[in-house]
């Protein structure tokens, strides 16, 4: 479908539990390149709502509670706010950032359900669920531990046996018990309500495998196996104490299901931002609606919300859902249980200036098709040998050069010359070349030609040497230094999506707002016109030396190591 239908457009981010910080997995799978696609739609001139918040419900919450013996309430206050602040500052640029424990949320999830309800959309179904006698209360898989039945280990969840990887069912457990009470819990009756999956499986087929074969193949291939399998009716209910109540007369303690819960956060941080123009973003066709997610929400967003939608009726639909993969750390799985992250709180303080450093690396190594793999050493590497060497260098040189032969100003141009004339169209071709990369959700090819603008310019000022053509070529030093300026002011331009601080610094250094450097001029051989008065030359990256590196890596091997000594470890995190 082309773009050129849609007047406005909404992206949504998944959203993290609010029961632990962020970690870099987070950032590389989906708020880094959301927020890059955000940026560049605005840049563009387009409507944008940006929509993120966390996840105040779900099994996680009240287990972190109990360990930190505090509330979930306080849990998700804590974690909301160190979440909120760390995105901040990394500049992920939310229109709304705000959680489903608000009053809107539960007002709008509690009514999405009640129509549903109200229509006949759910069926009502009995099952055995194991309660606890001792605590009076049914147990959600997480309050349930025992002995894996494949690998034998005694501390397996319900769900997961995290030893073994293997996904369990309670019952599947050998010795199981509460971790509420510690006793053995007994099978007892509970109701619940239930999606029937099963009855929007035709139109999702027609919808996602016919209508949708744009989307990219890790994302396709997910669900033309969940749809080849056959869906089933999937509860929407919960025996819980923490969440959403259910809202029907006799059903208390029952709460709704997180993943039915979570994403109608999207709708009511929309209902948020703008009460009165929500709907325009939510029910009009010319809204194009973006979902970004890691490759574990794939099932929830292309199959059970675009269901939950069409059962309600009068809501776009995910245009695409750009899920990544996974990142792994240091050639292992991120794990929060085990402390192996690098949690963005953490590095926001021991590298204080330094945002776009991580943006920059997690965007060149965003595991967009397969799990990919961050190491210090590459992240040292990337930011002496690429930022520091090639994009800081090449500024530096022109601005230095710049002040010192023609005082601080932007030379005219003569006549060009056949190496001039390579830049110059080297310099034009980048903008549709990004464009293209963007629009697909392309964010590493997208990044790697916007720097090669940055190796263009250092080439060129390399090959035609201007500190020695000075003394007996000084037209053609106006010509290589105006140019390379130019380079310069696009590159203040293209970064912006993807480093938006080093973008802003160096628009400050060559004293043109953003009103002087417009995207749609983005490559124009004249963005800043002859005689402009420049800013004082500053380095834009420094070196990160190798101690720094050193004290991450020490970093990591303790929190392993104090981890295997007493099991302790953050709650997981979605």
């Amino acid at each position: 479908m082309s773009d050129k239908k849609y007047k406005r457009y909404l992206i949504t981010s998944a959203l993290p539990y609010a029961n632990g910080p962020i970690h870099i997995g987070h950032l590389a799978g989906v708020y880094v390149p959301a927020d890059i696609y955000a940026r560049y739609l605005r840049l563009r001139g387009r409507e944008v709502v940006f929509v993120g918040g966390s996840d105040a419900h779900g099994v996680p919450i009240p287990i972190a509670a109990r360990q930190q013996g505090s509330t979930p309430q306080q849990v998700v206050d804590r974690y909301h706010g160190m979440i909120q602040r760390s995105f901040d500052e990394l500049g992920i640029s939310f229109d709304v950032y705000s959680r489903t424990s608000s009053a809107i949320h539960h007002k709008t999830a509690a009514d999405f359900f009640k129509k549903l309800y109200s229509e006949g959309k759910f069926v009502e179904k009995a099952s055995q669920q194991y309660y606890d006698e001792e605590a009076g209360q049914f147990l959600a898989d997480r309050y349930i531990v025992g002995t894996c039945p494949r690998c034998g280990d005694g501390s397996a969840y319900g769900d997961q046996c995290e030893k073994c990887g293997s996904t369990l069912n309670p019952t599947d457990l050998i010795n199981p018990r509460s971790t509420i009470s510690g006793s053995q819990p007994v099978m007892r009756e509970t109701r619940h309500w239930y999606l029937p999956l099963n009855d929007y499986e035709p139109w999702l087929k027609e919808w996602i495998l016919e209508e949708h074969k744009e989307w990219k193949a890790n994302v396709y291939g997910q669900c033309k196996s969940w749809l080849d399998g056959g869906l089933q009716p999937r509860a929407v209910s919960r025996d819980l104490d923490w969440g959403v109540k259910v809202p029907l007369p006799g059903a208390e303690g029952k709460v709704l299901y997180v993943w039915f819960d979570a994403p109608i956060g999207y709708i009511s941080n929309t209902i948020e931002l703008m009460p009165g123009r929500w709907e325009e973003f939510w029910k009009r066709d010319d809204t194009k609606l973006v979902c970004f997610i890691g490759k574990d929400n794939i099932v929830f967003h292309c199959i059970v919300f675009p269901a939950m939608l069409k059962a309600h009726g009068g809501y776009v639909l995910p245009d695409n859902v750009p899920a990544n993969e996974f990142l792994n750390l240091e050639n292992d799985k991120i794990s929060t249980s085990r402390r192996w992250a690098v949690w963005l709180h953490e590095y926001l303080a021991d590298f204080p200036g330094k945002q776009d450093v991580l943006r920059y690396v997690l965007c060149a190594n965003a595991p967009e098709t397969k799990d990919n793999n961050f190491t210090w050493r590459d992240f040292q590497d990337r930011n002496n040998s690429e930022l520091v060497a090639i994009f800081g260098n090449f500024v530096n040189r022109a601005m230095v050069l710049a002040h010192k032969y023609f005082d601080g100003k932007v030379p005219p141009v003569g006549t060009l010359a056949d190496v001039d004339r390579a830049a110059l169209a080297e310099l034009r071709s980048v903008k549709p070349r990004v464009e293209e990369a963007l629009e697909a959700y392309r964010f590493r090819e997208a990044l790697r030609e916007a720097m090669s603008l940055a190796r263009t310019g250092n080439k060129y000022l390399a090959d035609t040497e201007p500190w020695k053509l000075i003394k007996s070529d000084e037209a053609h030093v106006r010509v290589i230094l105006n140019i390379a300026l130019q380079v310069a002011a696009s590159l203040a331009v293209v970064m912006e999506p993807f480093m938006p601080f080093t973008a802003a610094k160096l628009r400050r250094i060559l004293k043109a707002d953003s009103d002087m450097l417009p995207w749609e001029a983005l490559g124009n051989p004249d963005l800043l016109p002859a005689g402009h008065a420049l800013g004082s030359p500053e380095l834009l990256f420094e070196k990160i030396e190798d101690e720094a590196i050193a004290a991450q890596l020490q970093k990591l091997e303790l929190a392993k190591k104090e981890n295997e000594q007493n099991g302790a470890g953050l709650p997981p995190v979605k």
